[in-house]
């Protein structure tokens, strides 16, 4: 299946959307958007937003956001001289990003990762958000986001950030 993606295929998950066919190839994000992405949304706490085709209603990538706070001394001593000197700033977390197996390969990963940053940024001029952090799964997951530019925090290198200075560059 050829993939068309624009931004108008990216959408905040309804009941209306199937969700039972989606396999990422790992069962915790399966489930989790199965099972768990729809509570979440309806109590506030994610926001998940999935990629469906038009006039079809499987979702064939996700990912969610959510409004954190991390500790300064994690950041990287160049990054904390430029901030103000409080014990934790606010971030948004891109909590999971995933993909289908069906259209794996096509660029869709990338294309919900830009849509999160930029919706990232669009927020972050309405509440206060000084990155977007990400928990990466794995060493797989963690050269994805380096490919971005993302950076690792000092004491845990699989979450890393990506400073909203930095993304408002790619949007400007």
């Amino acid at each position: 299946m050829a993939l068309s993606l624009v931004p108008e295929h990216v959408a905040p998950l309804e009941k209306t959307h199937d969700r039972k066919s989606f396999d990422c190839g790992n069962e915790e994000l399966n489930r989790y958007l199965r099972e768990q992405a729809r509570q979440d949304a309806a109590k506030r706490v994610a926001a998940p937003f999935i990629f469906t085709q038009p006039g079809r209603p499987a979702v064939l990538g996700f990912y969610t956001l959510s409004s954190s706070i991390i500790p300064v001394a994690e950041l990287p001593p160049d990054l904390m001289k430029q901030l103000p000197r409080y014990g934790q700033l606010p971030v948004t977390l891109l909590g999971r990003l995933a993909v289908d197996r069906s259209v794996s390969g096509q660029g869709l990963g990338e294309f919900l990762l830009v849509d999160a940053l930029r919706r990232s940024l669009e927020a972050a001029q309405q509440i206060a958000a000084m990155a977007v952090i990400v928990e990466a799964k794995d060493q797989r997951a963690e050269g994805f986001y380096r490919h971005f530019d993302f950076r690792p925090f000092q004491q845990t290198p699989l979450r890393l950030f990506l400073p909203m200075g930095q993304i408002a560059k790619l949007f400007a």
